[in-house]
């Protein structure tokens, strides 16, 4: 009876050590899962910012664009204002010189 006993244990003993590593294979495939998900995850926040840099050298690009024609803008500005000051220095002196001859006409 001794060893009945003792094998009635051990297969107890057994089923308890199988459940346990059906317990562990389980977690083992969640972890493994979670991992797999952890690295598509990974994956795509990478791509997010491999997007995010491409983007911003499109716009250091774009702004250069625009600090370029900025400057352009400014440089013909300042050759309009140049000619407008000639073209207002040029009236009035033709503005004297017609109301000089005017005067001599009339006198």
């Amino acid at each position: 009876m001794a060893v009945q006993g003792a094998t009635t244990s051990a297969v107890s003993a057994i089923g308890r050590i199988s459940s346990r590593m059906q317990e562990i294979d389980s977690c083992a495939t969640a972890v493994s899962a979670a991992v797999e998900e952890q690295g598509a995850a990974t994956g795509e926040i990478s791509q997010n910012v491999a997007s995010a840099s491409d983007a911003a050298k499109v716009v250091v690009s774009v702004l250069s664009e625009v600090s370029g024609a900025a400057a352009q803008t400014r440089h013909s500005a300042e050759s309009v204002l140049t000619a407008s000051q000639a073209v207002e220095a040029a009236a009035g002196e033709l503005r004297r010189e017609v109301e000089g001859f005017l005067s001599r006409v009339a006198a």
